[in-house]
């Protein structure tokens, strides 16, 4: 495992970057809807398209979600109830 920081576009700069197919080059895939996908394009997509070395897409855990409501709650101040989280 190396550490490398390196700017530039990140698509461009991670591909250019893990370019040994003795590499492995991890990425988080991300929640993706019809709006960020026509706005932003995906890394992970391009990633996985162009890079010379294999790519390990993962996903959001469950728990990303059910933590990215409980923020959004509290932004807005909005009472909570432990009960939603358990199901």
């Amino acid at each position: 495992m190396e550490t490398l920081v390196v700017r530039g576009e990140p698509r461009k700069v991670l591909t250019a970057v893990a370019d040994r197919t003795d590499e492995l080059l991890v990425i988080g895939a991300g929640a993706r809807g019809r709006l960020r996908r026509t706005v932003w394009p995906s890394v992970a997509r391009y990633c996985v398209a162009r890079a010379s070395c294999p790519v390990l897409a993962v996903p959001p855990s469950p728990l990303h979600h059910a933590l990215d409501a409980v923020h959004r709650r509290n932004i807005w101040q909005l009472p909570l109830d432990i009960r939603e989280l358990a199901g």
